[in-house]
């Protein structure tokens, strides 16, 4: 009897299943940006890399906010003089302040590293995709042409393009420099968006948008260029701070920034000269430079763990 007495759910009065009353919530689908975010927001070395980065981005564009001395002051009485007052770093040996001249330098290191960085996406962007999505004689023209670019010494050929482009006495060689890590760092981006758009345009919704008569253009901008470009981002974030320090390598070897110019680079060759009796204006801009790259790299090595979901 006790058992017939049991009522399952399902033997509710009116025959009717016992559901809970009022709208049911609909769980929202998850992207893979979503999915990125929230892996991000855990991780403490992303964390540590976005403050790092604002502080030089924030530095680079207001160094007032910094320091109100003026880089190019210097006064041979303050020779190598410790730091007193605003000069934290004391002086290098044409009396400049060093901390003044770290912060100022990051304006042109930034700049430099930046622009070169958007027009090596720009061009690698362009080859990737076309190789990737037309495929045949077109793939393997610019294949073979990204390989051969791939063969050329990166050191070597930004020497002799840097000092080329900067011939000109008065020219401060920011354009020169941003021009030749341009032109020479764009083919590994371009071959990681080649892959990307192999892979996105041999996928259903895509094989589903062609019949349907998509035009090529729509395919590429619509449905293609959005899920292959997440790789292609953190490849750029990465290189932004190889370009960073490319600047830097290129100014060192005095085939950089000039006449005046401010650069974390240039600082380096000086403090070189005398880094034995005074290594202070040779460490300051070292660690500057250090940290800056180091963070970009560590943004782009978190940004890219999280949108890889084999690295998760």
């Amino acid at each position: 009897m006790s058992d017939l007495n049991t009522v399952t759910a399902a033997e509710a009065p009116g025959g009717q299943p016992n559901v809970p009353h009022g709208p049911v919530k609909k769980d929202k689908p998850r992207s893979l940006a979503g999915d990125a975010w929230a892996d991000l927001r855990k991780r403490k070395i992303f964390w540590i890399a976005v403050v790092l980065v604002a502080v030089v981005l924030v530095m680079a564009a207001w160094p007032t906010l910094f320091t109100s001395a003026d880089p190019g002051a210097c006064a041979l009485a303050n020779q190598y003089k410790g730091a007193t007052g605003g000069a934290l770093f004391g002086f290098d040996y044409q009396g400049c302040d060093i901390y003044a001249k770290v912060i100022y330098g990051a304006r042109n290191s930034i700049t430099v590293g930046v622009l070169a960085t958007l027009l090596a996406g720009v061009i690698g962007l362009i080859f990737g995709l076309s190789a990737g999505y037309f495929g045949g004689l077109v793939d393997a023209i610019l294949s073979r042409f990204i390989d051969i670019m791939l063969g050329v010494p990166f050191l070597l050929a930004g020497i002799v393009l840097s000092n080329r482009l900067s011939s000109d006495p008065k020219s401060n060689g920011i354009f020169a420099v941003t021009l030749t890590l341009g032109l020479l760092s764009w083919t590994t981006g371009a071959r990681v968006m080649r892959s990307a758009v192999i892979s996105a345009k041999n996928q259903d919704y895509v094989a589903a948008a062609r019949m349907l008569g998509s035009p090529p253009a729509r395919l590429i901008f619509r449905h293609i260029l959005p899920n292959s470009i997440a790789s292609f981002i953190v490849l750029l974030t990465l290189l932004l701070g190889i370009n960073i320090a490319s600047e830097a390598t290129l100014s060192f070897l005095g085939v950089g920034l000039k006449n005046g110019a401010i650069s974390w680079g240039i600082m380096i060759a000086d403090g070189t000269q005398f880094a034995r009796t005074e290594p202070w204006p040779l460490v300051w801009p070292a660690i500057f430079l250090g940290a800056t790259v180091l963070a970009f790299i560590m943004l782009g090595d978190a940004v890219r763990d999280a949108f890889d979901p084999k690295l998760r």
